[in-house]
Formats: structure tokens, sequence, C-alpha cells
């Protein structure tokens, strides 16, 4: 009796594996796939006509809607000439950095004629987010909107607007953009500066030889529309306006903030805005126009659409255009960012760290690096690099998560600094230490659960300061203060917002000032943190966040997929 019962035993416990196994594969067979194919399409701007690299052949690409909460598959089979991988940008991936897609960090790339399928799984996000390439600057013009629904049977935290339209500003080059920034690299300076910006795929009538390609959104009267705004430029902070009327903005990186009513908003690449429209203007034709912010402007040409009601009007001559704020008014920059609370309601609330962990230091620096005979293209024939605690992130040769998950030595150290080496960041003379960085491939180790505060301080090596959007992956943080300056760990915590501050991806680091964030570390894996004006990204302004894994399968990185990309 006792052996039966044994054998019953084991036997039912065989039972109860194969109904999970097939009760798993069930669920996964259940998950919406979607398949995109990325291959090179011709497109004609600016009175130019050039091939570029396009997911299913739109620019921008395909918008995903999902509800919150749900999973996606996404197989992408890579038909271009170039190596290529995505990340879907503001996704948290829990417990799954293997779909976060930054190239050399958690995947080597999708070769030409390689697949790889993406397993997309959405959490707490709600409003908009984005999805890119995320390998050399192939994001120029493979990206599109992330569309996440409030989960069926709930709402908006906002009256339901009448319709819904994306405002994505995107970059435009009349040349290679891979080429670019290749051969920027080989010889150490600049690259070349975008021919134009653009709303929605079409750079707008303000440039020659670009009148038919203008973006038309029609309104009628009286109606409120949801704006989803992604600033998916390549090196533009941007001011946009609609001339003659107000907005709304009720979200920002997939979470909801307190409303604010204002004439303009700033958006720093990476980021995004759910924006309310009322159109309650007289029926007429409105530009809606965006300019670059920068004390230094990397490109300070105008994008501009047209918001045009429905009805009989006269059609104006030309259309009523906006009051855009300077290139270089901080002012404006400032009086926006700061207005931003997270909307910490019942139905949304938020949960910021009180007490900190770990804390981080991080000084955002330009940089150089000597070449032989000065021989590059960089200041006095150096080349231009960037750092995080002056170290300027050098790309390994395989990607860092696997290294990690399989014990693999020799691909990066663990040993990013906590804290800068102290000078007056913010002066105007800084010291000869700070200019040339050294290149490594260093990352932070963080324990699975800490709280952890990251300030990010800009400086003025090289005379080069400016606002550096700072993004996560893997995370939504909280942006608990910033300011002008030099950061004091003695007084400035003293004034940090624990009540409603906004949770964010991406955040603007002030011109020549700090930035504080906190997030807590329950998302084991291996998160890319870099800044997001690509020129920068490229000179090494990256490093990367290890979440070690909690106790429990439940709080530990999830296995690998069948399938990896070889390096």
């Amino acid at each position: 009796m006792i052996e039966l019962k044994k054998c019953f035993k084991i036997e039912f416990l065989g039972f109860l594996l194969l109904l999970n196994m097939f009760l798993l594969c069930m669920a996964r067979s259940n998950i919406p796939s979607i398949d995109w194919v990325l291959k090179e399409t011709s497109y004609t701007r600016l009175c130019s006509t050039k091939n570029i690299l396009t997911v299913n052949g739109l620019f921008p690409g395909p918008a995903l809607h999902v509800h919150k909460g749900d999973r996606l598959t996404v197989n992408v089979q890579n038909q271009g000439n170039y190596n290529v991988t995505i990340h879907w940008h503001g996704v948290k991936q829990p417990r799954n950095p293997w779909s976060d897609g930054p190239v050399y960090v958690t995947q080597c790339p999708i070769k030409p004629g390689a697949n790889f399928s993406y397993e997309i799984m959405f959490s707490t996000e709600e409003g908009t987010l984005w999805w890119h390439a995320h390998s050399d600057w192939s994001p120029a013009t493979v990206h599109g909107p992330i569309i996440i629904h409030p989960k069926i049977g709930t709402n908006y935290p906002f009256p339901k607007p009448y319709a819904e339209f994306p405002i994505v500003l995107s970059s435009w080059y009349k040349g290679d953009v891979m080429e670019n920034i290749q051969t920027a690299l080989a010889n150490g300076g600049e690259p070349n500066k975008s021919d134009a910006l653009t709303i929605n795929g079409q750079p707008g009538d303000l440039y020659n030889c670009s009148k038919p390609e203008t973006s038309n959104i029609m309104v009628d009267h009286g109606k409120t529309y949801l704006l989803r705004v992604i600033n998916s430029i390549m090196n533009e902070e941007m001011f946009l306006m609609i001339a003659q009327h107000n907005f709304t903005v009720v979200g920002m990186d997939g979470a909801y903030i307190k409303p604010i009513k204002t004439s303009y908003v700033m958006i720093t690449p990476g980021q995004t805005m759910d924006v309310l429209l009322t159109a309650n203007q007289s029926p007429s034709h409105y530009y809606i126009a965006g300019r670059a912010f920068g004390e230094t402007v990397y490109d300070n040409t105008t994008t501009t659409a047209i918001i045009k009601y429905s009805g009989n009007y006269t059609v104006p001559s030309t259309p009523s255009f906006p009051n855009l704020p300077n290139y270089s008014d901080v002012d404006a920059v400032t009086s926006f960012t700061q207005r931003i609370r997270a909307l910490a309601s019942k139905e949304h609330p938020i949960d910021v760290p009180k007490s900190v962990h770990k804390r981080l230091v991080i000084t955002i620096s330009m940089n150089t690096i000597p070449c032989a005979n000065n021989s590059c293209d960089g200041p006095n024939g150096s080349r231009l690099a960037s750092s995080l605690n002056n170290v300027s992130f050098s790309e390994p040769k395989m990607d860092i998560l696997q290294a990690y998950y399989r014990k693999i030595r020799g691909i990066f150290t663990t040993d990013f600094p906590s804290e800068p080496n102290v000078f007056n960041f913010t002066a105007d003379e800084t010291p000869e230490n700070a200019l040339i960085p050294e290149r490594a491939t260093k990352v932070r180790v963080l324990e699975y659960n800490w709280n952890v505060e990251i300030v990010f301080q800009g400086t003025n090596v090289l005379n080069a300061a400016e606002n550096h959007p700072m993004h996560l992956h893997g995370y939504s943080f909280y942006v608990v203060g910033m300011g002008f300056g030099n950061f004091d760990k003695n007084t400035h915590p003293k004034g940090y917002n624990l009540v409603d501050p906004p949770e964010l991806n991406t955040m603007g680091i002030p011109t020549k000032g700090w930035a504080a964030i906190r997030f807590k570390a329950d998302n084991p894996g291996v998160w890319f943190m870099h800044c997001h004006l690509e020129r920068h990204a490229s000179w090494g302004m990256d490093t990367v966040l290890i979440v070690k894994n909690g106790t429990t399968q439940a709080t530990s990185i999830r296995s690998a997929p069948h399938h990896l990309n070889p390096c």
C-alpha cells in the first residue's frame, strides 16, 4: 500500500507538471503576435528621393495598440543592409531584459537576413510610449508609437476625448544616416546635423521645396482631442505650440500627471506626452510648430504641420503662426518642467522611496581623447567623446546580459564609480583631468529591492554645458528634485518633493544643473542608462545598471529564450 501511495504521488506530481506546461504553452500561444519586416523603402522629402530603413515600409513606423498589462510578441525580420535591434522605450519588461533591445547590452544584433522575436511585457504603464531601433543611428527612421489604453472596464482620469492622433517628431537626413555617424566616429568630429525636422514624417512648408510635404490634422470645432506627442528626434529637445490654442498636458512617459494648462510644451528626445487640445478657436488653419531648445542649437530649423478645422470658411493665405520660445530660453524650459507633478490619485497611486539604500552621484560631461599627430576632427585635433563619471562607455563584443547570465568573464567590470572626482562642475573653467575620460565597459551592480537615488550632475567641461535627456531602461523613476549649479548633499535633499514627484523614464538634466531621481530596484536584469541625444550616446555617455535577482524564482530574471542572435 505504501508503494502504491508513493507511485500515485509521483504520477500525480508528474500530471501536475504536464498540466502546468500545457497551461503555460496555451497562455503563450494566446499572446497576440505581430510580424514586422525591416527593409529599405524609397521616400521623397525636400525634393530628393532616398532609401531609408523602415518597418513594413512606414515612416514613422506602425503604432502598437495594447491595453494596460497586456503581452505582445513582435517577430522582426531584418531585410535591411545593417545590423539592427528594437527597444520598447519606457516598457519596464518585468524580469525580461532579453527583449529590451539595446545592442550589445541585452542582445547581439539582428543581422541582415536574420530575425528575432520580442516578447513585450506591459505592467503599470498607461498612456503613450514608443519603440525605436537601438543600434547605431538606425532609430532616425525606425521608430513608432506605443499606445497603452486603460484596462478594459476602466477609463482615463479625464473626460474621454472625441478622437486622438499622434504627433511624432523626427529627424530627416538627405544622406545615409548610418554613414553619417560611422564617418564621424572614424574621424573623431561632429556628425552632420539633420537636414530637417519632421512632424508625422513631413518637414512642413518652411523648408525649401517642401510645401506638398506638410502634415494636415483635421479637427471639428468644439471637440477635444488627445495628442500623443513623441520626441523621436535624434539630437534636439523641442518646444511645441499651436497658434492661438492652449494645451492641457495630462500624461508623460506612460504615467498620468496633474493637468497642466499651457501654451507650449518642452519635450526632450525620448520623452512622450499626452496632451489635450480643444478646438475652440474660429474655424481656420493654424500652424503647429516645433523648434529646438539649446544654448548651442544643433539644428535651428522649425518643423510645422497645419491644424485644419472642418466646415465652410475662408481659408487664410497663410495660417496663423505660434510665438515659440527662443532657442535659448532656459526660463521657458524651467517654468514648464517645474510644474510637472504626478497625478498620485487613488486609482493611479505612486510609491516614492522615502529612504535610500544606495546613492549614486553621476557627472555628465563632454570630453576629448587625444589622437596621434592631432589628426582627428575634434577640438585641437582630438577625438570627441562623452562620459558619465568620467567613464566613456566602450561597446563590448558580446551582449552584457548574456555574459552576466552565463557568467562569462572579460566582457565588463563592475567598478563604475558611485561618485565622481569632485571639482567645481559648473564653473567656466574646469580641471584638465576632467577632460580626458577613461574608455571602459563598466557597470554598477545593485542589490534587489534597494531604494536607489541617482543624482545627475551636469558639468561645463569643454564649455559644453547643455540639457542632457537621461533615460533608464527597465524602470520608471521619480524626479524628486532639480536645480542649477552644483548639487549639495547636505542642503538640496531637504527640498525634495516626496509627495507627488513625476514618474518618468527620461529626464532632461538642467543646463549647468542637476536632477535627483529615486526608484526601487525591484526589476532584476541588465538595464542600459544613457543620454538620449544620439551623438552623445555614440560618444560614450552611457552605462549599465545590473539589478541582482531576489530570493525566489518570481523575483529573478526569466530564463533565456531558446533563440539568441549570435554576435
